[in-house]
């Protein structure tokens, strides 16, 4: 099975006055559906048996269906089904996962998959459900904020404040460079806001970091933690947890969409369609609540395993840097070449529109194996409270 196409938009600081912040969300997605059209054909586009599109935050301008709605936007033909999912920031692989299962199984010869969110006009969390409000049944299902968690996470784990600062630098000079050096314009789409204006490029990357500046910064998870959640997470409160993540630690938040095209060799034939790569595969694990953002390593050694294959031999490894700790750990379990590792900059630098990030990744993915000639590369993908994914794209 192939991925014939992956597009983004650019990533926008999720706020209002952000550089997508004038759109509705289902005009966002709109716009990538047109570049697929140019770039793709329109008739290969419309040829589509389904589209499923991940969200988060399903209320307010991001409610109502909204694969639903973007596909009516898009003018999509009536006929092709359309499926609104979340399964948190991994959604935007699980929506490929679905859609690369069904084209597997036949139900399906062509599908399109992706995610959006636009977090300057649905705020995280702002569906206000119990399990995030209540603290009587945050603490029955184990549930604490995802910062908090990689705070202890970096706590129990040992990582220091000067790693976690190397990291972040690190992901906004790997940034700025690709953008510098033209890796991005292949496949994030430039998009026109409702007053005109066109947003080309990321907009939350930083070139000023420096090790001081860093340094200066106060921890951003520590009254969030000392009120509620870390005993919740350690089952004592009488632990004092150190917390260390500041807020060059988390990716920003950010408005964004990425969508992908998926299909047999057959769809591809018909529509003169040339593969940008081939799914080998995706897996999706669970994990503790309580150990968040590991679940994408547990679903990293699935998909490993299900190819016959080691990270060594994977020439690209785009690894969400879901907070800075997360990738400070993949470094220190696994003895990979760094270069080969979100060479392009991740998720500190350039933000997280959390339903579209797996899209995202596996977009990144594709396109920097293309750039490079390599030969495989994967993506993996973590999320709160316990949810990781991982997809192996190879080259045809």
């Amino acid at each position: 099975m192939f991925l014939f196409d992956a597009i983004r938009s650019p990533r926008a600081k999720g706020k209002p006055g952000g550089g997508l912040s004038s759109l509705l969300p289902h005009e966002l997605v709109a716009q990538l559906f047109t570049a697929l059209r140019s770039r793709n054909g329109a008739a290969a586009v419309d040829a589509v048996d389904s589209f499923t599109l991940s969200c988060v935050g399903q209320i307010g301008a991001q409610g109502g269906h909204l694969a639903l709605v973007s596909k009516l936007e898009s003018g999509l033909p009536d006929t092709v089904a359309a499926q609104t999912i979340n399964n948190f920031c991994v959604g935007g692989m699980t929506a490929l996962g679905n859609t690369f299962a069904s084209v597997r199984s036949g139900q399906i010869e062509l599908g399109l998959a992706g995610g959006v969110e636009m977090m300057s006009q649905v705020g995280f969390l702002a569906d206000g459900a119990s399990y995030y409000t209540n603290e009587d049944v945050s603490a029955s299902l184990r549930y604490a904020p995802v910062g908090v968690a990689a705070d202890h996470l970096a706590f129990h784990h040992g990582v220091e404040r000067p790693e976690l600062d190397a990291l972040a630098m690190e992901s906004h000079a790997r940034a700025a460079a690709a953008w510098d050096d033209g890796r991005y314009d292949r496949h994030v789409v430039p998009i026109t806001g409702a007053d005109g204006v066109v947003m080309s490029i990321d907009e939350t990357i930083k070139r000023d970091f420096t090790p001081e500046g860093l340094a200066a910064l106060d921890p951003v998870f520590e009254g969030m933690g000392t009120h509620t959640y870390d005993k919740v997470l350690t089952g004592d409160d009488s632990v004092v947890i150190e917390h260390r993540h500041t807020i060059a630690h988390c990716p920003p938040i950010a408005d964004g969409a990425a969508l992908t095209l998926v299909g047999t060799a057959k769809a591809g034939e018909r529509f003169d369609l040339k593969p940008l790569a081939r799914i080998d595969a995706i897996a999706e694990a669970g994990g503790s609540p309580l150990e968040q953002l590991t679940a994408g390593e547990s679903a990293m050694a699935k998909v490993l395993e299900r190819t016959e294959t080691t990270l060594n031999e994977m020439d690209v490894i785009e690894y969400m840097e879901a907070f800075a700790v997360v990738p400070a750990l993949f470094h220190r379990h696994h003895d990979v070449d760094r270069t080969k590792v979100n060479p392009n900059g991740g998720h500190l630098a350039m933000g997280h529109p959390m339903g579209a990030t797996g899209a995202i990744l596996v977009s990144a993915l594709a396109h920097e194996l293309h750039r490079i000639g390599g030969r495989s590369g994967i993506a993996v993908a973590h999320g709160g409270s316990g949810v990781g994914a991982a997809t192996i794209l190879s080259r045809p």
